[in-house]
């Protein structure tokens, strides 16, 4: 028996559809990796890894918030919301600036990575400068997943 028939014969996933057991199960794998990642560096290197490094992967974690905690219905005004300050409008500007926030900390961990680890000859131990990037890429992607990866509450409510 598969991981994924195990995972299907549980009570709670029985009326979802695959699509999105899969897109949630790989987005959590992929934040959980990023953050196993950084963690493990920063005890495996606590000499070079400064605290302030943390901050990409709090900005990323904010923007995976930020961006998921939008449904794809309110962006297209076919949500319950169509009037007062929640309207599509301020959906896509609180969207683009969870996306915003989700290139920024990917844009400042590959600065950290040249800055930092790679062109600075004093430094022997190049490994948390990718393990950074790859840290916020992790997020990000799986910000993506989650976000894209399931099916829209409609198509949900009309398949069954």
């Amino acid at each position: 028996m598969t991981i994924m028939e195990r995972i299907r014969q549980s009570y709670w996933f029985e009326t979802l559809p695959r699509r999105t057991i899969l897109a949630t199960l790989v987005a959590s794998l992929l934040f959980f990796s990023g953050w196993w990642i950084i963690i493990d560096t920063a005890s495996t290197y606590p000499e070079s890894f400064n605290f302030s490094y943390y901050i990409c992967g709090i900005l990323a974690t904010i923007s995976f918030i930020i961006v998921n905690a939008i449904s794809n219905d309110l962006l297209h005004s076919s949500g319950a919301y169509t009037n007062g300050i929640l309207n599509a409008g301020t959906a896509k500007l609180f969207l683009f600036a969870g996306f915003v926030l989700g290139f920024t900390s990917i844009i400042a961990a590959i600065w950290i990575m040249i800055a930092e680890f790679a062109v600075n000859e004093s430094r022997t131990d190049k490994y948390p400068g990718y393990a950074l990037l790859i840290q916020n890429i992790f997020i990000f992607l799986s910000t993506l997943i989650y976000k894209f990866g399931p099916p829209s509450e409609n198509e949900y409510f009309n398949e069954y």
